[in-house]
Order: C-alpha cells, then structure tokens, then sequence
C-alpha cells in the first residue's frame, strides 16, 4: 500500500499494530522566524499513551505477562509493582485516570483481585473465604492491631483435606489480598502457593495446627497479640468480668505457651486446656487466640477480647488502684446477647434469616472497607 510524502518537519505517529511507538517530535512553528520549535507534539503523545493503557487488550497483555513471571517463580519488586498496576486498571478503569498528588501516590490494591487467577486446587466457596480472611488482615492492620512479629490469622477452606489458608512472610497485613494467601496442608506444607512466591512459617502455623486438630468445628483461627491482651495474658487473674465485652467473650481457657508445638505432649497440653467447646485460649505471657466456626464469629469475639482487655488494662486496673477495689460482673446475672444488636435483619447477601455470630456487624465493616479503597 503506497502512501503519501511526510512533510518535513511533522512527527512520524505509529500505531501499536506496528510494533513500535510513537516518538513525539516538535514542528517549525510559522509564528517564529528565528527557528525555535514548539513542543505541540506532547499532547498528543500523551494522549496517545492514555488510549493504549485503557484498552481492554492491554490489560489482558500485561496480566499474562505476570502469569507467565509467577510461573517462572519470579518474586521481583518489579513485578510486584506490575501487579498492584494491573490490579488497579481492573477496579478503576485505568490509572490515566488517577490525579497525581500526595495522597493517591500510593496504590490500593483490592481485596478481591482473583481475576486472571484460578488456582487448580480451589475448592466450592474458597474465593469468598479467601476475601474474607483478607478482609481481616486488613482490618487488624486498620485497627493498628498488627504486630512485627507473627499475630496469625488462618482459615480452614476444606474440612476433607484439611486445608488452610494463611498470609506468607514478607507481606504486611495491609498488603493482604485473596490471591496472595498461600494454602497449606495440617503439617503447614504449601499445597498453593498464591500469587507471590513468598514462604510461610511453618513454626508459627504448629500452634493452629495443634487446634485444628483436636477442634473440627473451628473454621477460623485469629491469634492477637496486642499490647492489651499480652497483659492481661500476664496477669494471674486473666480476663476479669469487668465489661460488658468481656461477658461477650464467653468461657476462657489458658494454657502455658512457650512459643511453638514440637513435642506431642505440648499439643496433648493444649488440646486438653482448650476442650472440646471453648472459643478463646489465652496463651500465658503472649497473647490470645479466638477460635470460631466461621471468619464473622472469630472476628466478633478478637474485637470483644481486645475492649475487654483495653478495659482491664488502661481503665480498671490503673484508676482503680487495684483488682480489690474493682466490681466484678456475675456471669450468672449479666447475660449479654451473644449475637450483638442484631437478631433478625435483612442481609446484604440474601433475604431475610436469622443472623449467626457477628454477621452483620462483619458485613458493616466490609462496607467500611470499601469506603476507604473509593477515597
């Protein structure tokens, strides 16, 4: 196909069907004799630039590319960052529409960013469970909960072959996403590895295995380790019933932790302080875990566990000048609602039905999530 002569001096614009890209040139502007050229060719670029990164094909381009480096077990900052990109062009549109300016500079990526990602050993309902544990580490990491040091939270996704899910090493809990979790067997062996090639602790990981062993109706695991609930895992007395929180907390069992589960006896230990109902373990000088049957109740009860131990902690014991001077609440007399305020209420899920442990005050919280990525 013959086409016409280029005058001199006109940028030469190349499709991206032709394998390259446009290089902007400036022209001879006719209202300078003295020569200087006008830059009129970078709008254009730029807005060349910002149809390429809006369209769908892309997009689709630049995930497999990062399928194909996850294949390879690459784990590179860069390709990180490719991923974060990639994720955010799927919920926004394109970052040509992202403002520049201090405050979106960092990059959201969402909860939910299983698209282009659908790992052969994925079970019935494991991408809604993967978004909900995430939804957790992210919540802890809103509440400034999170901790340096390992505060596991992991999620039994098949009760047939004993499958868990659970944040590798090297990911902050504001990082949490449901592709990233990596899905390991009782023993804490990989069995799905997640979008990231990044390894899990399998030491920590023998404290819920020991639980999920002995407990098939645990689903979720959330092990916290605040300042708050260290103390009162410190202290002699354990968890008073000073609040309403802690009436909400239930029965409390407490064993003497001594940082991991190698030796059968240690887990014989733990299985028989914990029993076969309770749903809070205090493990001595470290922290609590909050056990529950699904990621709503485990949740519900970690947030009780904290304000309760805030309360005994910061309120009671230091006004108070001391447990002797504290009134005790009658676990006999005093007998909170353990759903919360919420009996029967319509879901955002489904119709009406009656609620299980702090469902609705989850879905609330979701909703708060997805406030904060939309700011």
């Amino acid at each position: 196909m013959s086409t016409s002569p280029t005058p001199k001096g006109t940028p030469v614009q190349r499709s991206p069907s032709d394998g390259e890209c446009e290089v902007p040139q400036t022209i001879q502007s006719p209202q300078h004799p003295d020569g200087h050229s006008t830059p009129i060719g970078v709008a254009q670029h730029k807005k060349r630039v910002s149809s390429i990164l809006q369209s769908p094909s892309f997009r689709e381009e630049l995930d497999v590319l990062i399928q194909e480096q996850m294949k390879k077990g690459s784990s590179s900052s860069s390709l990180w960052a490719l991923r974060q990109i990639a994720d955010f062009m799927a919920s926004h549109g394109s970052p040509a529409t992202l403002p520049v300016s201090p405050s979106t500079m960092t990059m959201v990526t969402p909860i939910n960013d299983m698209h282009g990602w659908e790992p052969s050993s994925m079970v019935k309902g494991e991408r809604l469970m993967r978004c909900k544990l995430a939804s957790v580490y992210r919540l802890l990491d809103l509440y400034g909960w999170a901790q340096l040091s390992h505060t596991s939270l992991t999620l039994r996704v098949s009760k047939e072959q004993e499958h868990f899910l659970v944040l590798p090493d090297g990911l902050a809990y504001g990082e949490a996403t449901a592709s990233s979790l990596v899905k390991v067997n009782v023993l804490g062996e990989v069995v799905e590895r997640g979008s990231t090639a990044l390894g899990v602790d399998v030491a920590a990981f023998s404290l819920h295995s020991a639980i999920y062993s002995a407990r098939p109706d645990v689903r979720c695991l959330l092990h916290l380790h605040t300042p708050a609930t260290a103390a009162v895992s410190a202290m002699k007395c354990g968890l008073l019933p000073l609040s309403h929180e802690a009436l909400l907390v239930g029965e409390v069992a407490y064993f003497d932790y001594n940082g991991v589960m190698e030796e059968e006896e240690d887990r014989v230990e733990l299985q028989k302080s914990l029993g076969p109902t309770c749903k809070v373990l205090v493990l001595r000088n470290h922290g609590i875990v909050a056990l529950g049957e699904s990621v709503e109740e485990a949740f519900y009860t970690v947030y009780h566990i904290q304000a309760a131990c805030q309360i005994q902690v910061v309120s009671a014991l230091c006004c108070a000048g001391g447990e002797q001077n504290l009134i005790m609440l009658d676990r006999a007399t005093h007998r909170p609602n353990p759903t919360g305020t919420v009996g029967w209420a319509g879901s955002t899920f489904g119709p009406l039905h009656k609620s299980r442990v702090g469902e609705h005050e989850f879905e609330a919280l979701m909703r708060t999530l997805d406030n904060l990525v939309r700011l």
